[in-house]
């Protein structure tokens, strides 16, 4: 057996360019398929029945399917080419087509199904079981044996089973049955059987049961059976649901009372890792998971507690692949109570050493990313209910049965198949941002992709439009855990603008589309305020900055916490609660929220803050932390929310709940910005606003949980002073969240910072631009999309700019010019281009080489030179000479003594970022 990788969350960096990872870790090259799964999420193309699927087995590349259907048809559902399939059908596994091989199970009255199939261990003879009376018109009783080479029933095998059998487990001498039989051949045997694989006769093993066997299986080496179902008793001792009884006898071995009275093993499989059960229960207190156990003692090594019933277990070279509708798996720490995930993959084993028992139980291997997706489908509605594996041609197949009419999102019904090879599904495509707050530093954050069958994907990092990469990172991420990655670009310089593009790229090479551009303009001094927020220590620095839905980036040191919108919050909300550029996020007071999308505990001390602006009288929550994500959360605390009257309370939860509230006169439902902080350690809770202290409790202790912090809303059912409404309506800006509690010299420290003046950008498009071109010296280029500079022969640009006036109490700190060389083939160059004032006058209509206009001596600034592929380049200009002309139009022109000619993109350009900027930092005096 291949030894699995453990699967971390760890993050890699491997640079293409200079600058910094942000909590990264090295990791190995991953291979085609994320180890140890070893089959892609994509569907191929499998013929369908037109009914369930309950059964399937394998043997010599065919594939072996049974239930309740009439017949299959191809998968595009071609008109008038179905073929009959009286509830079984045999199926190349390579290529998903029907084979010649045709048996009809059917019955004199009622309806006939097939429920259990299982090969020889020679892989020459096909037992099936179910509820028929005849394969071919051989007359059988519920459990027939077929010639797999002939395709053909064993007339001479048919025990009398009066009731449906539901599984069978075969070895070389004896065939196992479970079902709701209570004789056999006139036997007393209550719905657990032994028969000679051979003749069919009645063997001596008795495991009578009082109700329905559902699942059987045989140890590996052959001295066990593994009995499941609804039972509460075999042979008189006290089991429920899962019971090991002497492979030769009958004789229970090792009985189970730790599986609850509402929950039935569905289905039992082993290999040499162990053996496992898939369960299914209904009610309160429900187990509808998996759980595995060991061969030396059947003892239990780990409970996989997600709710959502389990039909099929399969264990395949170190990992548990099951079939189920997992919904909820907040008990394992993993996805809340939502979507349906009707594949799931897990280790069978922990790498290392098993995690401390929570509640009593051995919290199962985690998750892995092999996520197709099904849906409910017909009959009962859980969708797939049967799984096997075959091989032909060196690849393997990984087949799936059951009710489900979809499979990744496209019509396919009741079969399905999965490959070793061929992955061709791309990520998704990564959501980015970018920010930064001090001098020669930005951070670029993106939420990380999903891809159905790759758990580490390769992040490619594009600056200014470059065709290269300036970074790589590697990072890991599942359907429901998407944590954010990050990466620092330290060759920046302040006061210029840069814009930044992800693309995800899975282990087969699959590449998502490149991300929207983020774009960041990096200041000229330090900015206080989230300079301040970081240094303290937040591990959760919502800004509320981002362009685009429906990710809300963290912009902490070193968090990986991105927010998640719910029902679209109006985005860039001016002004934002702190001076300078920063927006807010505005909420509607009836649906909307942020809330993160990476599952945590909160420790002991810890600290929320946020800033808020409102004239709500319906109240709401601002800040709280929940169990659920888009659901409303059945735990919560950890919270700060108005009252319908605008006063704020802070609040946790430790047996009851313990609040801190302003006074009845402190209000601030007033429609003005406002600082909040709450928190919480060793010298209780404290509630602090606008800078002042308005209460402290001496409570220290909260309830510890797993959950997800919520801005906006979610539940408040049971807080004291509830407001109308779970949801607030109004504006929030600045949330962050500590591992600590912040003193309230800290928390006033941060209300005033955000008062101070700071900088604040404005990026000026051109307004006019041409090129005059030396060749052509009478043409004037005013209406063209891209623009020339060069020495011999000449090529001159100028550009035109409406400069705005300083605001008032600001000075200009820094000023860069920006610009964008074209697709055309060498549109950079090795020469150095100058940046010179103009001092004539001129047009774009009208300007020529004839006629061009007196230019300033002295630099503005310059390009060393400009390297080839459509980006945008940026130097810095005289910041005193631009100072001087604030407030009026202004002209600059691009200027070359060399003889390698700069194409750039001109104001008239489509192309992205395309027009020529002046980027203006303003600040204080």
């Amino acid at each position: 057996m291949r030894r699995s990788r453990g699967l971390t969350a760890a993050l890699v960096l491997s640079l293409a360019g200079a600058g910094t990872g942000i909590g990264l870790v090295l990791m190995p090259e991953a291979s085609a398929i994320t180890p140890p799964v070893a089959f892609t999420a994509d569907e191929l193309p499998t013929w369908q029945p037109n009914g369930i699927v309950f059964a399937m087995a394998q043997a010599n590349g065919t594939v072996f399917a049974g239930g309740t259907f009439s017949a299959v048809r191809p998968p595009d559902g071609t008109s008038g080419a179905e073929q009959e399939a009286v509830n079984f059908v045999a199926l190349d596994a390579a290529t998903g087509k029907p084979t010649s091989c045709k048996l009809a199970f059917t019955i004199g009255d009622g309806s006939a199904t097939v429920r259990a199939l299982a090969v020889s261990k020679d892989k020459k003879t096909l037992y099936a079981g179910g509820y028929f009376g005849a394969v071919n018109g051989t007359p059988v009783s519920s459990l027939a044996a077929i010639d797999i080479e002939s395709c053909t029933p064993k007339a001479a095998f048919h025990p009398g089973f009066p009731a449906t059998v539901r599984d069978l487990a075969v070895t070389d001498d004896t065939l196992y049955a479970a079902g709701d039989f209570g004789t056999v051949e006139g036997q007393t045997r209550e719905r657990f059987a032994a028969v000679d694989a051979g003749s069919g006769a009645l063997k001596p093993f008795v495991a009578n049961a009082d109700e329905p066997g559902r699942a059987v299986e045989v140890t590996p080496d052959g001295k066990n059976v593994l009995l499941g179902g609804d039972f509460f008793s075999v042979n008189g001792s006290n089991t429920h649901a899962l019971a090991v009884v002497n492979a030769t006898t009958g004789a229970v071995a090792k009985t189970y009372s730790n599986i609850p009275s509402n929950s039935v093993v569905k289905d039992i499989a082993t290999d040499s890792t162990g053996f496992y059960t898939g369960n299914e229960g209904s009610g309160g207190g429900v187990f509808d998971g998996r759980i595995g156990l060991k061969l030396s003692d059947f003892s239990e090594k780990w409970r996989d507690r997600c709710l959502g019933a389990t039909q099929a277990v399969l264990p395949y070279d170190g990992v548990l692949y099951s079939s189920s509708h997992a919904h909820d798996c907040s008990l394992e720490g993993q996805f809340p109570d939502g979507k349906r995930n009707f594949f799931n993959a897990q280790l069978t084993n922990y790498e290392g050493a098993s995690p401390a028992p929570v509640d009593g139980f051995v919290r199962s291997p985690r998750k892995l990313g092999w996520h197709p997706t099904a849906n409910d489908g017909l009959g009962e509605g859980i969708g797939p209910r049967a799984m096997t594996i075959a091989e032909k041609g060196d690849v393997k197949y990984m087949w799936a049965g059951g009710e489900f009419t979809a499979i990744n999102g496209k019509p396919q019904q009741a079969l399905t198949r999965f490959a070793s090879t061929g992955d061709v599904g791309a990520p998704t495509t990564p959501v980015a941002s970018a920010g930064s707050v001090k001098p020669g530093e930005a951070q670029v954050r993106w939420r990380t992709s999903y891809d159905a069958d790759d758990s580490k994907l390769t992040y490619r990092i594009y600056r200014n439009g470059s065709a290269s990469p300036i970074a790589t990172v590697a990072a890991e991420s599942l359907e429901w855990e998407r944590p954010q990655a990050a990466w620092n670009d330290t060759t920046v310089k302040a006061g210029q603008s840069y814009t930044y593009r992800v693309t995800a790229t899975d282990a087969a090479g699959n590449t998502s589309a490149l991300s929207a551009t983020a774009s960041v303009t990096v200041p000229s001094s330090v900015q206080s305020y989230p300079n301040q927020v970081r240094a303290d220590g937040a591990n959760l620095y919502w800004r509320y900055d981002d362009t685009v839905s429906p990710y809300v980036a963290d912009s902490s040191e070193s968090g990986n916490t991105s927010g998640i919108q719910l029902n679209a919050p109006a985005l860039r909300q001016t002004p934002g609660a702190i001076s300078g550029a920063s927006t807010a996020m505005g909420f509607n007071g009836t649906s909307q929220q942020v809330y993160s999308d990476h599952r945590q505990t909160v420790g002991s001390a810890f600290s929320v803050e946020t800033w808020f602006k409102t004239n709500t009288t319906r109240g709401g929550k601002l800040i709280g932390f929940g169990n659920n994500t888009a659901r409303n959360s059945g735990t919560y605390d950890k919270q700060i929310y108005m009252t319908n009257t605008g006063r704020l309370v802070f609040g946790v939860y430790n047996g009851s709940n313990r609040t801190v509230s302003t006074g009845l006169f402190d209000t601030y439902n007033d429609n003005k910005w406002h600082h909040v902080v709450g928190t919480q350690g060793p010298g209780g809770m404290e509630l602090i606003v606008d800078g002042q202290s308005k209460g402290t409790l001496n409570v220290t202790s909260s309830i510890s949980y797993e959950g997800f912090w919520h801005v906006g809303g979610d539940n408040l059912g049971g807080v004291p002073t509830k407001p109308t409404s779970n949801f607030f309506a109004g504006q929030i800006d600045e949330t962050a969240v500590y591992p600590k509690a912040l003193t309230a010299a800290q928390a006033k420290n941060h209300y005033d910072l955000a008062k101070a003046p700071s900088d604040t950008v404005s990026k000026v498009s051109a307004t006019e631009d041409t090129y005059i071109n030396q060749g052509a010296p009478s043409a004037a280029n005013g209406a063209t999309t891209s623009l020339a500079v060069r020495g011999t022969s000449a090529y001159e640009t100028y550009l035109r700019f409406n400069l705005p006036a300083a605001p008032p109490g600001q000075v200009l700190k820094s000023a860069a010019l920006q610009i964008k060389t074209s697709t055309q083939a060498s549109a950079g160059t090795a020469d150095k281009v100058s940046v010179v004032p103009v001092t004539g006058t001129w047009s774009g209509a009208s300007t020529t080489f004839n006629n061009k206009p007196t230019l300033g001596t002295t630099p503005l600034g310059s390009f060393a030179s400009v390297p080839d592929g459509s980006a945008v380049q940026s130097t810095p200009l005289d910041t005193a000479a631009l100072s001087s002309v604030l407030g009026s139009s202004y002209s600059l022109a691009l200027t070359s003594t060399g003889t390698d000619p700069l194409w750039i993109w001109s104001m008239e350009s489509t192309a992205a970022d395309a027009a020529p900027q002046l980027v203006l930092t303003f600040g204080p005096k």
